[in-house]
């Protein structure tokens, strides 16, 4: 799955803050089923989804949702 890959550290941001999933979920528009999917990684949101959860504890999305290094790309953009 998405684990191999993503980092989900949405746990530990709601601990850090003192944030229940209920609180969370209606932050962001969504269930607490969802929020309780996501830090058990059994679900992995949409970009937006992302996007709004990081907003809501005020830090780059990257913070949260971290790609693991092993799956980098292997090459880079280069400008023309």
């Amino acid at each position: 799955m998405f684990e191999d890959c993503i980092e989900v550290r949405l746990r530990e941001f709601r601990a850090r803050y003192r944030v229940s999933q209920e609180e969370l979920a209606r932050s962001v528009g969504v269930t607490r089923q969802t929020i309780i999917a996501i830090e058990k990684g059994k679900y992995l949101p949409s970009l937006t989804l992302a996007l709004k959860i990081a907003r809501f504890f005020n830090v780059p999305v990257e913070e949260i949702f971290k790609l693991k290094e092993k799956c980098y790309p292997r090459g880079r953009a280069t400008e023309q």
